[in-house]
């Protein structure tokens, strides 16, 4: 299906983690790319006026699995734009297929090595309480289950600063998107 969607309104999805920084980085991908910035997190905080957390805690996993399908079902009608959401979101019933067929999904990827090194950058002091680290490793697990589903391309960003990371996801995108208008 992702054939019959033209090149220039075709999404690049953005999955995985790579530290902190990873929403600035899709958020400066949308603009130098000059594509529209969707944040499936931040819609569908929008969508209930409340963080995710929050939802969870008053109305349960069934309430934000339901807010999550229709903030999907919106992702779904995006053309051209940079969209990031998290690999838990996308292995979640039949989400990933129905994005891909929108575009290209793009997980970025580091070494741990590097993640953990962006995450002490990112924290500071907070970084030697062991449980700011176990959050950030367990979030680093649950995002890169996504890393070897079918139709997901995997970049690895160990060793880039964030320029580099955008400079790179920028050309490659350009690269594909000229691939397929040939």
């Amino acid at each position: 299906m992702i054939e019959a969607i033209p090149p220039s309104d075709r999404n690049l999805i953005l999955t995985g983690y790579i530290g902190p920084n990873q929403v600035v980085v899709a958020r400066r991908i949308a603009q130098t790319l000059g594509m529209p910035f969707v944040n499936f997190e931040t819609r569908l905080e929008e969508r209930a006026d409340l963080p995710i957390d929050e939802i969870r805690l008053r109305f349960g996993q069934a309430r934000l699995k339901t807010l999550e399908a229709e903030v999907v079902q919106e992702l779904m009608l995006y053309r051209g734009a940079v969209i990031l959401v998290s690999g838990q979101t996308l292995l979640h019933s039949d989400y990933l297929p129905r994005l891909s067929d929108t575009g290209q999904v793009i997980c970025l990827v580091a070494s741990l090595d590097a993640v953990l090194q962006r995450v002490h950058l990112a924290l500071g002091a907070r970084y030697h309480n062991p449980a700011e680290r176990a959050i950030a490793v367990g979030h680093l697990k649950r995002e890169w289950a996504i890393r070897k589903a079918p139709g997901v391309e995997e970049f690895d960003t160990t060793g880039m600063t964030e320029n580099e990371i955008v400079q790179a996801i920028c050309d490659l995108w350009r690269e594909q998107v000229l691939y397929i208008r040939e």
